[in-house]
């Protein structure tokens, strides 16, 4: 009987998928990150559990790579440029210098571990380099993940800063892994010089094809909406975002195709291109989003089993030790230097920002993702190399991944104001002259009396709906408002 069919791989994936999911649910109880139980349900799925056999590590360097483009466009589509400008200085920074001195930390961290007798590991200097820079960057499915599932406001614009970092410093991590691996296997010398132009070519390719991508696809919109409208007949309002959909999916996957073969950083070209669509006026935006979201959910709950399933838990008892400490120093060290270092020249990010900022260094998919590269290329030790990022993955996760908001509630960065922002859920079409804002109630508001007819609002402003709890209330001018309510309010926005 043939066991590797269609049917059998339907049935493996779909139980993986209905599993993870209905596990997954128990993450919300536990305060556990919810692509974390997807790991673990890929490794109880996989060899040393359920058996179920999967070893390829190209196929899934392959799927790594195209779940990685819609998670970072998706990224780049919520990356609003004027949430981002205050930080864009900062953000940079931390994905470029951070990125560069966690891994040269981190790598010489482990090149003194390699030369201890009582360690296993005994990596030359150059692939200690190179596991420090698969594990350098923030992973941006992971921070994403556990900042949008929490709704709670950070103060000091600690969410755009780190969400731009977090989206655009895979790139500076590929780059260094790239780099680093050709060093080993062409027998090529590393210079300052070289890196430096490498990493400009990377850069600007990247950047100028994303920018000019994002615009193309815009055109390419515009295009497909001048074609239904010239023939005559009016498309269906949910076809046109399905169709517009596909066609931005299908071009995140041109833009990284075409910037990689022209010498630059797709992941970046993918991540800006995101940002320009997600900046620009699409028809239908939410219903866009809302498929992106889909998507990008998806993509994420599929790498993560899949790494589940990739790894043999039993191989990693061998490294456990030197995992630990590696992780250990990362959080605690590599990644608070690096932090530190890196935005000692800007006065004005308080220390309390910085120490948040170096908490959440989660690692995630993308770094076991790097680290199927060199198994790839054959690089010596390269088994170890996977096991260990492995490793440190599931300790960030475990210990940062839970802690995230407790730390930021300790710190007393919690901004009580913007919390639950979007509890109404409700979006206005981008061609309309409107806005949406919301407003919790409290006795200053109520003190000329209780009702919206006594409220005093801006001219060309209404309320549209009220929450209270968990009640949604349709608004009257004799409804009696309490201390706490939640106003949705449509402003008219006007011209001039």
């Amino acid at each position: 009987m043939e066991l590797i069919t269609s049917e059998n791989i339907l049935l493996i994936g779909s139980t993986l998928l209905i599993a993870g999911v209905l596990i997954g649910k128990s993450s919300y109880r536990f305060g556990l990150p919810l692509l974390l139980i997807f790991l673990f349900v890929g490794m109880i799925f996989g060899t040393d559990g359920l058996g179920i056999q999967f070893s390829d590590m190209h196929s899934a360097q392959f799927i790594g790579m195209v779940a990685l483009c819609i998670i970072l466009f998706s990224g780049g589509m919520g990356t609003k440029i004027s949430a981002i400008r205050p930080v864009i200085v900062p953000g940079l920074v931390l994905s470029t210098v951070g990125v560069l001195l966690t891994a040269l930390l981190t790598g010489l961290f482990i090149w003194w571990l390699s030369g201890m007798s009582w360690t296993n590991i005994h990596f030359p200097f150059m692939v200690s380099l190179l596991l420090a820079a698969t594990m350098s960057s923030t992973d941006s499915a992971s921070v994403f993940g556990i900042l949008g599932s929490q709704k709670v406001g950070l103060r000091h614009n600690l969410r755009p800063m780190l969400e731009l970092e977090s989206g655009s410093n895979d790139p500076m991590a590929y780059m260094l892994t790239i780099i680093i691996i050709e060093a080993l296997t062409v027998g090529r010398e590393l210079s300052a010089g070289g890196i430096v132009v490498e990493l400009l070519l990377q850069f600007g390719v990247g950047i100028g094809l994303g920018f000019v991508m994002g615009k193309l696809t815009l055109w390419l919109i515009g295009f497909y909406m001048r074609i239904g409208r010239s023939r005559g007949a009016k498309e269906d309002a949910s076809q046109a975002t399905s169709m517009i959909s596909i066609l931005m999916i299908g071009s995140v996957f041109f833009t990284f195709a075409i910037t990689t073969a022209l010498a630059g950083n797709g992941y970046l070209a993918v991540y800006l291109c995101g940002i320009v669509l997600g900046n620009a006026t699409l028809p239908n935006h939410r219903g866009i989003t809302k498929f992106l979201d889909g998507m990008t959910w998806l993509a994420q709950i599929v790498v993560f089993l899949m790494l589940g399933l990739l790894v043999n838990p039993h191989e990693m008892f061998d490294v456990a030790a030197v995992s630990l400490l590696v992780g250990v120093f990362m959080i605690l060290v590599g990644r608070p230097l690096s932090v530190f270092i890196s935005l000692a020249p800007l006065r004005k990010i308080a220390l309390r920002s910085k120490l948040f900022v170096s908490w959440v260094g989660l690692r995630g998919a993308v770094p076991i993702i790097f680290a199927t590269y060199p198994v790839v290329a054959h690089i010596e030790g390269a088994g170890q190399i996977f096991n260990i990022v492995f490793f440190v993955t599931i300790i960030s996760l475990l210990v940062q991944g839970t802690t995230v908001i407790a730390c930021a509630r300790k710190l007393k960065l919690v901004d009580s104001d913007a919390e639950g922002e979007d509890d109404f859920g409700v979006e206005l079409a981008d061609e309309l002259p409107t806005s949406l804002q919301t407003l919790t109630l409290t006795e200053r508001e109520l003190a000329g009396g209780n009702t919206l007819r006594d409220m005093q609002l801006p001219a060309g402003s209404l309320v549209m709906m009220i929450r209270r709890g968990e009640r949604y209330i349709v608004p009257n001018g004799t409804r009696h408002l309490q201390p706490g309510d939640r106003l949705l309010i449509i402003k008219e926005e006007r011209e001039g």
